[in-house]
């Protein structure tokens, strides 16, 4: 009888050890970032200030991080990981590194397209087409179809075929398109590229407002950047442009996003859905839009952004992310033998 009695007590014991650890871990959040936007400090600082659970960050680029992940393997101390553009992710998510959330609030508040059950969506910015007022007519460029047609040889500008927002753009058109239709479409941009490609998204938009190129593909925060700045020379570039949003009589302007996901060896779980769960937040929405320049996922909020309002409302592609990612493979294949390198 004693016996049984020590044994319950111990086992008592035991559990309240227990909780008490998992309260201890849950004080804590290990964070593993390749976003590297400055402006993002607030919404680390406002979760700390929520929650009361400390942001242990360490911040790389996404190849470096993952490598790191799965070095560390079962002992990783990576609780959530986040990056931009969905390829990335998804290469994540094929890893085997993220683990499924169940969370009534990400699903409630993420529309279902934007979302995997694994990883999610919690900002948002589309691919546009940027042009030269005096040099092409806005006619020429309401799709991504009509910039492998050759009355634009000599005019496209862009930056690598490999790189991951092309990829993405790539992926989306072979699933609305098909393959056979998207490598000639590549073919016929990489045709009428002004110059090899090279650079980011903000050189071409340069490019473009100088007259070195007619046209680029660039990523929408980097247009409201600049529409934002106070330097002189990113002001007199935005007044030699215009800003088109492609494809809006078919299937919508190509979305790619910013988001996350909890990683199946966290050791902060709970600490981690809380956390995913603040990014979809009100505060966390509104900051995505009015800090970088990103539209948010979460529907019907009010921004104060004047870069976003003066791009305006378009119509976006609604295609599954998950879909969207998958494509990045047959993209690099079609691109590579296009020639965009």
């Amino acid at each position: 009888m004693q016996h049984r009695h020590l044994a319950a007590a111990l086992s008592l014991s035991v559990c309240i050890l227990t909780s008490t650890l998992a309260s201890a871990a849950d004080t804590e959040l290990n964070l593993y970032s390749a976003r590297h936007y400055q402006t993002d400090e607030a919404l680390y600082k406002n979760f700390e200030k929520a929650t009361g659970i400390k942001i242990n960050r360490i911040e790389a680029q996404e190849d470096a991080l993952l490598e790191r992940i799965k070095n560390e393997g079962a002992n990783s101390p990576a609780d959530v990981f986040i990056t931009v553009d969905a390829t990335r992710l998804a290469k994540a998510d094929e890893l085997g590194l993220f683990a499924e959330v169940k969370s009534k609030v990400l699903d409630s508040r993420i529309p279902a397209h934007l979302r995997t059950g694994e990883w999610f969506a919690f900002s948002t910015r589309a691919r546009v087409i940027v042009h030269n007022k005096l040099a092409i007519k806005a006619a020429d460029v309401q799709s991504y179809e009509q910039l492998a047609d050759p009355k634009l040889k000599g005019q496209i500008c862009v930056r690598g075929g490999m790189h991951p927002y092309n990829l993405s753009l790539g992926a989306a058109i072979i699933a609305h398109e098909g393959e056979a239709k998207t490598e000639a479409w590549a073919k016929g941009l990489v045709a009428n590229f002004a110059r090899a490609p090279k650079g980011g998204d903000t050189d071409q938009i340069k490019a473009v407002a100088a007259g070195e190129c007619g046209v680029a593909l660039v990523n929408s925060y980097y247009v409201a950047r600049m529409m934002r700045s106070t330097a002189a020379d990113d002001r007199k570039a935005i007044e030699a442009i215009n800003v088109v949003w492609p494809n809006q009589q078919s299937w919508g302007t190509h979305i790619n996003i910013s988001g996350g996901g909890m990683l199946k060896t966290a050791p902060h779980k709970e600490a981690a859905v809380k956390f995913l769960e603040y990014l979809a937040s009100d505060e966390a929405q509104i900051y995505f839009a009015d800090g970088n320049n990103e539209w948010p996922v979460v529907t019907g909020l009010k921004i104060k952004n004047p870069a976003l309002e003066r791009l305006g409302p378009f119509k976006a592609d609604t295609l599954e992310i998950g879909k969207t990612s998958k494509g990045a493979i047959a993209a690099q294949k079609i691109f590579d033998r296009a020639g965009w390198r």
